[in-house]
């Protein structure tokens, strides 16, 4: 029992799942607020509210055009996509570390996000943005052969040695970031540019588009995922188990891996690669939250859309007026996290 340890669990309410996603929220709200007023142009909190209630000013706007192009069509689809991409990922991380009872597992890890981005990649430099969800599309098709790959690479029989696994994962990832660089090497210049910065995790050209469909893939995959919170507690306890209670394993671990990869392709799609958030996100919330699905999946997807929105308000920050790719803050924290937590597991 990997996950269920029995000094982590504890019962599960409404009220319960309430009050922290409650405060989760409200972690989510106060972040992605300060995100909004972060930058190299200086937009005053007290100017924002005078001029969305002009009270007091005789009915004249306080904001500059400038200000209101910056803060409305810039910032604040910028902060929306990041916690869509966040919770995404988290989501996505949650469902492989309890089908794969082990807290290495993500998409980024395991290639899945790789192989979107091969798709999507694809897809960029062969002008699919004309066709409606075509950059999606092609970033699915990428993650399903990821999914296919790995998973008929690592399993022998009715097994799966999570070790190989892993290890299979990160060789596919290899594979397809090699696939890129080739896509890259024959490709026009004024693509390539664009291509290459995606790839690196970019949410610099969110706009109502890309928010739109993600947040609906994210909420079709978030709904049909947390239909199996239950069985997904069941499944962390072993296949074994899982079978006597009457749980069609195989089934349900074809759609629940459908379904996230689904999730990944569409978060891929609109920022490009960004790595760990599906690693470093659910491990936490497992630890402060408890195992249970029921309460984990949403804590994820509320606190993964945070972590997301804080890590781009970094990466537009910390070298202001020029800006780095989100996926080298993502990684900056994730890969130390990830050989902590493999030290940690091979010292067990």
């Amino acid at each position: 029992m990997l996950f269920l340890s029995s000094w982590s669990i504890r019962p599960v309410t409404l009220d319960r799942v309430f009050k922290i996603c409650f405060l989760l929220f409200l972690l989510f709200f106060t972040v992605s607020v300060i995100s909004l007023f972060a930058g190299t142009a200086d937009i005053s909190l007290l100017n924002v509210i005078r001029d969305l209630f002009p009270l007091g000013t005789d009915g004249h706007k306080v904001l500059t055009p400038a200000e209101k192009s910056i803060l409305y069509s810039i910032r604040l689809p910028r902060v929306i996509l990041a916690g869509l991409v966040g919770a995404a990922l988290s989501m996505s991380g949650v469902v492989f570390q309890a089908l794969l009872r082990n807290p290495l597992a993500d998409p980024y890890i395991l290639g899945i996000s790789a192989g979107s981005a091969v798709g999507a990649v694809t897809g960029i430099l062969l002008g699919a943005e004309v066709i409606i969800l075509g950059i999606p599309g092609m970033a699915f098709l990428g993650a399903i052969l990821a999914v296919l790959v790995v998973f008929g690479i690592a399993g022998t029989g009715r097994r799966m040695e999570t070790n190989t696994l892993l290890l299979t994962g990160v060789m596919v990832n290899a594979f397809f970031s090699a696939v890129i660089l080739f896509v890259f090497s024959i490709s026009d210049h004024l693509q390539l540019q664009r291509a290459i910065y995606w790839t690196m995790g970019d949410l610099s050209l969110a706009d109502d588009q890309a928010i739109m469909y993600t947040g609906f893939f994210l909420f079709i995959g978030m709904t049909f995922i947390y239909r199996y919170a239950r069985s997904l507690n069941i499944l962390a306890t072993g296949e074994e188990t899982a079978l006597q209670l009457g749980i069609s394993v195989q089934k349900t671990k074809i759609l629940l891996l459908t379904a996230a990869s689904l999730v990944t392709a569409a978060a891929v799609a609109a920022s490009g690669t960004i790595g760990f958030v599906g690693l470093i996100i659910p491990h936490i919330l497992r630890l402060i939250v408890g195992p249970d699905h029921r309460i984990l999946l949403p804590a994820a997807l509320l606190f993964g859309g945070t972590f997301l929105v804080f890590a781009d308000t970094m990466a537009r920050c910390l070298v202001s007026p020029a800006e780095l790719p989100v996926g080298v803050i993502t990684a900056l924290c994730g890969a130390p996290y990830f050989l902590a937590l493999l030290r940690r597991r091979l010292s067990s």
